[in-house]
């Protein structure tokens, strides 16, 4: 397998002919969310939130993950703008994917995040989780719904116009 980072869902399953659990990734300034889904690409569960340092801390502690968990693939949200439109924030994901595939041997997938925050937030509200819990978790479950997007749409189980 070699690292290559890729913008189409389609390319990046490709990318992974035999599969394998997938690492989705929430990149904010100040932390990491982590999400994980199974070998079969059917559930993203929202793992850990990683505090961000310099890049290399940041590797290891994915490093300490891709290896516990057999991780084939990661799942990058991209911070696109309302309008598609790309900003610093984008470009700075597009370095850090950059980073990523120097120092890992896995494919990568930027994936459009918008809205990604929002339904984290929306859907741990309808568990009733307190405010607090939220805001701790808020990243790590960001993450799950980038990462159910990209399955979704690798498997066919997407909504119509929400693939990339």
């Amino acid at each position: 397998m070699t690292s290559s980072i890729h913008e189409n869902a389609l390319s990046f399953a490709d990318a992974l002919p035999d599969g394998g659990s997938l690492m989705g990734l929430d990149l904010g300034t100040k932390t990491l969310g982590v999400a994980v889904c199974d070998a079969g690409w059917r559930f993203a569960n929202a793992d850990k939130t990683i505090t961000r340092g310099k890049f290399g801390k940041d590797c290891e502690a994915l490093r300490a993950i891709v290896e516990a968990r057999r991780i084939a693939g990661f799942v990058l949200g991209l911070p696109r703008n309302m309008n598609g439109s790309e900003g610093p924030r984008a470009q700075a994901t597009r370095a850090y994917a950059a980073n990523l595939a120097r120092s890992f041997d896995l494919p990568i997938l930027l994936w459009d995040e918008r809205w990604s925050t929002t339904s984290a937030t929306r859907d741990m509200i309808g568990q009733d989780m307190s405010r607090a819990k939220q805001k701790a978790r808020v990243d790590s479950h960001a993450a799950a719904v980038i990462l159910q997007g990209a399955i979704d749409a690798m498997t066919g189980h997407s909504l119509p116009g929400l693939a990339s």
